[in-house]
């Protein structure tokens, strides 16, 4: 067991994800107490300690601050610098992200890509600044060139990207952290559901036309749009070409999904519609493991879904891979990459299992295994992906995730998935229907939010709950449009 104690919670975050990601089978217990004398605290397994005060930070500095908010920034960059340098001695290990603790390493790089810096120096900043390894800084450094280049395509002022969610599939995976509801559950009340999505879109499109505003980018997600009968299908893509000024997208995107969501006629009415990218998800071609999740499908199944679909006159499909899945060695990854690389996709994005969801398939004793299995899963799936002529575009982390690893989709140049660097990036509004789904709104002037700080992104939830969704879907309206965009 591993105990902390910070003065101030706004330091605990950093401290907890710090500490787990050298510690990641260990319990930690975390306290706040405001008259303690260390800025944090922490007792480690085998009776040795660590503790910073405020004098030991200040001293560190050599320039003063133009507001107190900077300078609360700096100290805590100074204390997680400080409990990560204690823990790299005591540990004998580093990690690859270094005192970074949040999800999208990438703004880093490309803050300073923006400032006129160039990538080695922006690769440079992390390095010095957050202890990223040179292989990660390097990564996150060419993925901000590139999102840079396909950012500067979108008109940021009066685009916006749509996304419409479908929270249903054949099965829901085991290994699941989104809101989905297996199908055969809501069978009978599917069309009640798209009812209320179809209304929510209706009032958004409204409120784009009024202000002269059409989408950059579609994206149509889930759970599993397939999961839709084909009439369902048409019902959906025929609103929103309906309600929405379609003629500047550049990307439009229907995750198929599941293969065994998958089938001719719904391919068919696809194709009808300007969409442009279309995602067939295997996460792993080992048909043992498939079993063991849930997947209810064969890996024969998704080669199946993936020629129909070529078949069809798809030219942009994606292919999800999941590293670290139980039981799975790195020749069973091997033998996944190579069956993938048969079939060629045009983009592959590749996910490291999280430790929390590791767990529940009792690999929770064996983390240290678990890491360097994975760390050779995703050096094995860079190889491939290079092989096959695709490039890192987008990468995020998780928070937990195993080995302390990035999820990272590559892509022919040309077929990059603009609408995963936007939801990133947070560069641009994005309206978003349907059960859980969330908009994000980019405002043209910071406002103040109570407690003083100042925002230019405010967000608008949908509930998770399909049922609710349904029967409160004007209430879902109305929280749009407080910001104009309903």
């Amino acid at each position: 067991m591993i105990e902390t104690s910070c003065r101030k919670n706004k330091y605990t975050y950093n401290v907890y994800h710090i500490v787990k990601s050298f510690f990641p089978g260990e319990e930690i217990i975390q306290h706040v107490d405001e008259k303690q004398e260390p800025l944090v605290a922490v007792k480690m397994p085998g009776g040795s300690c660590f503790s910073i005060a405020s004098a030991d930070v200040e001293r560190t500095f050599e320039q003063s601050f133009a507001t107190e908010e900077e300078k609360e920034q700096a100290v805590k960059r100074e204390v997680t610098r400080q409990l990560y340098q204690f823990l790299c001695e005591s540990t004998g290990q580093e990690l690859a992200w270094g005192t970074l603790t949040g999800v999208r390493p990438t703004k880093i790089p490309m803050e300073q890509l923006e400032m006129g810096a160039t990538e080695e120096e922006a690769a440079r900043h992390m390095r010095e600044k957050y202890l990223v390894s040179e292989s990660k800084a390097k990564l996150a450094s060419e993925v901000a060139a590139r999102e840079m280049n396909l950012l500067s395509r979108l008109d940021c002022e009066k685009g916006f990207s749509l996304y419409a969610g479908i929270p249903f599939c054949p099965s829901v995976c085991s290994y699941c952290s989104f809101s989905s509801s297996p199908i055969g559950q809501w069978k009978d009340r599917v069309d009640r559901y798209m009812d209320a999505l179809v209304k929510e879109l209706a009032a958004m499109g409204k409120s784009a036309r009024l202000s002269g505003r059409r989408p950059d980018t579609v994206y149509i997600g889930g759970g599993t749009p397939t999961t839709l009968e084909p009439e369902q299908l048409e019902w959906l893509l025929g609103a929103i070409a309906e309600n929405f000024d379609l003629s500047g997208v550049l990307e439009f995107t229907v995750e198929a999904g599941r293969p065994d969501s998958i089938t001719r006629e719904k391919l068919d009415v696809i194709r009808k519609y300007p969409v442009t990218r279309i995602s067939v998800n295997p996460q792993t071609m080992q048909q043992k493991t498939l079993d063991l999740v849930g997947r209810r499908h064969t890996a024969a199944q998704t080669e199946e879904a993936f020629y129909l679909a070529r078949e069809r006159g798809f030219d942009n499909i994606n292919m999800d891979l999941i590293a670290g899945l139980p039981g799975e060695t790195v020749d069973d990854m091997k033998n996944t990459l190579s069956r993938i690389h048969k079939m060629r996709p045009d983009s592959l994005t590749v996910h490291a299992l999280a430790i929390k969801r590791a767990a529940r398939f009792g690999q929770e004793g064996r983390t240290a295994d678990l890491q360097a299995e994975i760390t050779a899963m995703v050096d094995e799936a860079y190889a491939c992906a290079r092989q096959m002529g695709l490039v890192p575009y987008y990468l995020y982390r998780q928070k937990n995730i195993a080995g302390n690893f990035e999820n990272v989709g590559y892509a022919e140049l040309d077929k990059a998935g603009i609408y995963n660097i936007l939801i990133m990036e947070e560069k641009q509004t994005i309206l978003a229907a349907g059960a859980g789904a969330s908009t994000k709104i980019l405002l043209d002037e910071p406002i103040r939010l109570e407690g003083g700080k100042e925002v230019n992104l405010v967000r608008a939830e949908n509930v998770k709950n399909i049922s609710e969704y349904i029967s409160r879907i004007d209430e879902m309206i109305e929280r749009k449009h407080r910001w104009g965009v309903a």
